[in-house]
């Protein structure tokens, strides 16, 4: 189960693609898409030279450097997540840990996050290594407690971060190498966060544009790693045992998808209705 993973080349190589030029040709051009999205090519979009340093370009609302947006209280942000970084420092593995060491801060930047993380606060951090050409970009994430804590026996972890970071190492067959958190004492402004890399060439699969059986391939893929991610973090014999032989819970599964796309039609429509009649403010197309 720990060894289990899916890899690029096994993808590729699979019936779907392998009888599909075109759809592989397409997975072909977003991997090499994404290969393209490294530390240095963020480089020059996301910062300009000032005063010789490489400093995060003011593009809001989705990139705001730390001077503009703290105002006054900049250098006191910038403190926090110094003492934050030194206490994420400490939770990487001492050979990632030297790694990171060999890199400084440079500057510090608020990035808005995507739409599962809306509501939380998300920093980029700039660091540079010895050479101009050698660009290190981590994002802190803001980490809330589980909306399941209420419901469940106290959390085993000190801080939601630690919980988010561990999840994270359990559920993957390779994590970020340098996914970390902070310290219950370290946070920012009494927030906590996890540190992962920026532009470290992720990418994502564009099902708007698959045909049916590419859906189907896609989805198997999918649930092929979500069932490993529950193997290696719960009981696989009772989770086995619950699922059974029937179909039912293939059913229940379905049934409850297409309820949730529903009501993700109808809450789109209600916040349409409430941009369009004034009651909140929304910035579209950015």
């Amino acid at each position: 189960t720990y060894y289990e993973h899916a890899t690029l080349d096994n993808v590729l190589a699979s019936e779907f693609m392998s009888s599909n030029p075109r759809a592989r040709k397409q997975v072909e051009a977003v991997v090499a898409d994404a290969q393209a999205r490294t530390p240095q090519s963020q480089l020059a979009k996301l910062t300009e030279v000032v005063d010789g340093e490489y400093r995060f370009k003011s593009k809001p609302p989705m990139l705001v450097p730390i001077d503009t947006i703290a105002g006054d209280h900049a250098e006191l942000v910038a403190e926090q997540l110094r003492a934050a970084l030194d206490a994420y420092r400490e939770t990487l593995l001492a050979d990632r840990r030297n790694l990171f060491e060999q890199y400084r801060l440079v500057d510090i930047a608020r990035k808005v996050v995507g739409v599962g993380s809306v509501g939380t606060r998300s920093w980029v951090l700039l660091f540079m290594g010895a050479r101009t050409d050698d660009p290190l970009l981590l994002q802190a994430k803001e980490a809330e407690p589980s909306v399941l804590e209420p419901y469940s026996k106290a959390s085993q972890f000190t801080t939601s971060a630690e919980r988010v970071v561990v999840g994270q190492r359990m559920m993957q067959a390779t994590s970020d190498i340098f996914l970390g958190w902070t310290g219950a004492k370290s946070n920012v402004s009494g927030r906590e966060f996890y540190f992962r890399q920026f532009a470290d060439t992720k990418f994502s699969a564009a099902i708007e544009t698959m045909v049916p059986e590419g859906f189907t391939a896609y989805a198997s893929l999918c649930a092929r790693t979500l069932a490993r991610a529950h193997a290696r973090t719960g009981d696989r014999y009772a989770i086995a045992g619950y699922l059974g032989k029937t179909d039912a819970f293939e059913v229940a599964l379905a049934t409850f998808a297409e309820l949730y796309a529903d009501q993700n039609a109808l809450d789109y429509a209600a916040l349409q209705e409430s941009v369009a009649s004034g009651r909140i403010k929304a910035e579209v197309g950015v």
